[in-house]
C-alpha cells in the first residue's frame, strides 16, 4: 500500500510539472506581463522597505540600515499632536463628501445615457463629460482660480453683475470643501461613467424585452433589470472607493489650498509632504503615511468581507 506521504509528493510533483507546462504553453503572454510585474516590484513593493523608517530615528547620513530603532515612538508622538487629529478629521470629512456625492453621479449619468437612443447625441455627451479627466490638476487649478477668484473670477463677476456680493470659493473656509468636492466631481465623473456604460453594454437585451412584455415601465426596468445586472460592478467600485477612503486627493488640494484654509483643507497627505520634505522629519512623516495605509487596508478588508457576507462577489 502506497504511503500517504508518497501520494502527496507525487501530487505536488504533478502539479509543479503542470504549472511549468502551462507557463511554457502561454510563454508569450507571460513575457507581455513582465513589464507590468517589473513596474510593481520596482515602484510599489521594493519601496515598502523604506516604511521601516517609521520605526527608526532616521538620519540621512546613517541611512536606513544605520539608523537606530525607536519602536512606536513616532506613532505615540502623532497621537499626542493636535494637528494630527485636525488633518485626520479633514481627510475623513473630505473623503466622505467625495464618496457620498461623487460615487452615485457617474452611475446616474450612465443610466440616463443608457436610455438615450440617438447615438450621435449619446457619443457627443460622453466625449464632453470625460474630457476634463485628461486635464492635469495643475492646469485645472489655474482654470478654477480664473473662474472662481474673488476679485477677477468670471463667476464672481457674474454674481456682482446680478447684484450679489463676491463669494470666496477658494479663500473662505465655509466654501472651500464644497469647491474641492464639486471640482473633483466635474473632473472625474465622466471617466467613471465609462465603466458603468461598459457594464451596461453587457446586459442581455432579452431581459428588457421580457420585462416590457410583463408590463414594466421604464423606471421599473431600470430598477429590476438594469441595476441588478450591474450590481457586481457597483459593489466592486464601492469596495475600492471605501478602501481608498483616506485618499482625499493630494494633487487637487495641494494645487488649490493655502495657509488661509489649512484648518479645513489640510489632509494627511499634505501634512506628510510638509512634515517630511519641508521640515525634514522623515520618520514622523513615514509613521503618518503608514498609519493611513493601514487604515485603508483595514477598511478594504471590512468592505470586501461585508460584500461577501451579503452574497456578492467582492474583489478577492
Amino acid at each position: 500500500m502506497e504511503a500517504p506521504t508518497s501520494r502527496i509528493s507525487a501530487q505536488v510533483k504533478s502539479s509543479r510539472m503542470e504549472g511549468i507546462r502551462r507557463v511554457l504553453r502561454y510563454r508569450n503572454l507571460y513575457l507581455m506581463l513582465l513589464p507590468a510585474i517589473a513596474y510593481y516590484i520596482i515602484f510599489h513593493y521594493y519601496p515598502m522597505y523604506g516604511a521601516t523608517i517609521a520605526f527608526k530615528q532616521f538620519s540621512i547620513i546613517k541611512g536606513i540600515n544605520g539608523s537606530p530603532w525607536v519602536g512606536l515612538k513616532h506613532f505615540e508622538t502623532l497621537l499626542q499632536l493636535d494637528k494630527f487629529w485636525e488633518v485626520f478629521w479633514n481627510t475623513i470629512v473630505i473623503s466622505l463628501y467625495r464618496l457620498l456625492f461623487g460615487f452615485p453621479l457617474p452611475l446616474i449619468v450612465a443610466l440616463l445615457l443608457n436610455e438615450v437612443r440617438k447615438m450621435a447625441f449619446k457619443r457627443t455627451v460622453q466625449t464632453i463629460i470625460y474630457l476634463p479627466h485628461f486635464i492635469s490638476w495643475v492646469i485645472m487649478g489655474g482654470l478654477l482660480i480664473n473662474l472662481l477668484s474673488t476679485d477677477s473670477g468670471i463667476v464672481n463677476q457674474v454674481i456682482r453683475s446680478l447684484g450679489g456680493s463676491s463669494i470666496g470659493f477658494l479663500s473662505d473656509e465655509s466654501y472651500f470643501r464644497s469647491t474641492l468636492v464639486g471640482s473633483m466631481i466635474w473632473k472625474e465623473f465622466g471617466w467613471n461613467t465609462i465603466i458603468y456604460m461598459a457594464a451596461l453594454a453587457g446586459v442581455n437585451p432579452s431581459l428588457y424585452e421580457a420585462a416590457w412584455m410583463d408590463g414594466a415601465n421604464r423606471m421599473q426596468r431600470i430598477w429590476h433589470v438594469t441595476l441588478p445586472s450591474i450590481r457586481t460592478t457597483i459593489i466592486i467600485l464601492l469596495i475600492l472607493r471605501i478602501g481608498g477612503l483616506m485618499e482625499a486627493g493630494f494633487e487637487q488640494i495641494f494645487v488649490l489650498y493655502h495657509s488661509g484654509v489649512y484648518r479645513v483643507a489640510d489632509i494627511i497627505d499634505t501634512y506628510v509632504y510638509r512634515t517630511g520634505l519641508a521640515d525634514g522629519k522623515f520618520s514622523l512623516a513615514a509613521a503618518l503615511g503608514l498609519f493611513k495605509s493601514i487604515i485603508n487596508f483595514v477598511l478594504l478588508i471590512i468592505a470586501n468581507q461585508l460584500a461577501r457576507m451579503k452574497g456578492d462577489q467582492g474583489i478577492f
